[in-house]
């Protein structure tokens, strides 16, 4: 408000001293003289006019400021909110991945690049013991800690979602067959090397086995990932706690 009665009376006194200036050079050349009423009109009515003009002004002007101030910062909390939404919509709550939908939105788009790469599907081993023995609590811990291991694995473009309950995959980007299977076998390890441990001590073991395909440039999404599925299943076969490409 200070700032508005400033600027108002300084508009007051610039107004006095042009009304002033005009008043003394044209009038002596009309013949008259600025004295008396004149003169007293000369300083009262710029006085008069500017100010309440001024304050109605400034004041409505730092009105519209605000509320343009108040708008932009909204419209910035609007866009933070849904840049959280998009990001919370796609994501797998537990892990931080990919849920399915978003993962298979990715490999697709990656697909329709031409990209070619290793697509891995894992199962988590005997993860319905640790539920059962363990509770439910720890089961999450395991697949929030298999998440953390899976993506500090990952490169810059690679892929990497929770496809649901204890089943992960990851798309390689790019990765040439002998790359796929090198980190295939990288992930069985850093999974089998988590030292997770229940509250009483007790070392909870984490294995996944490992269903793995390699696709070419203009692959379909589904059905690569329903061959990976397939070699999953042997893996499981297999005795778990194996990679099968």
């Amino acid at each position: 408000m200070y700032a508005i009665l400033g600027r108002t009376l300084l508009v007051a006194v610039l107004s006095t001293v042009a009304s002033l200036v005009i008043s003394f050079a044209f009038v002596p050349m009309m013949g008259g003289r600025v004295a008396g009423a004149g003169l007293v009109m000369t300083i009262v009515c710029p006085i008069a006019i500017s100010i309440p003009a001024s304050l109605v002004h400034f004041y409505q002007a730092d009105r519209l400021r605000r509320a343009n101030t108040a708008l932009a910062e909204a419209r910035d909390a609007l866009e933070k909110a849904y840049d959280r939404l998009q990001y919370q919509a796609r994501r797998d709550a537990l892990t931080g991945l990919l849920n399915r939908a978003a993962f298979m939105d990715e490999i697709a788009a990656s697909s329709n690049d031409g990209a070619n790469g290793g697509l891995l599907f894992l199962d988590v081993d005997h993860f319905k013991s640790v539920n059962d023995r363990f509770g439910h609590a720890a089961g999450d811990e395991a697949l929030h800690l298999i998440g953390t291991a899976l993506q500090g694995l990952a490169q810059q473009n690679d892929i990497v979602g929770r496809l649901g309950g204890e089943e992960f995959a990851i798309f390689l980007h790019g990765a040439s067959a002998e790359r796929m299977l090198d980190h295939s076998q990288a992930v069985r390890e850093a999974v089998s090397a988590i030292d997770f441990r229940h509250p009483s001590g007790i070392r909870i073991p984490l294995g996944v086995s490992i269903g793995a395909f390699h696709c070419a440039p203009r692959f379909d999404p589904a059905e690569a990932l329903a061959a990976a599925d397939r070699n999953l299943y042997r893996a499981k076969s297999a005795g778990r706690n194996t990679v099968v490409a």
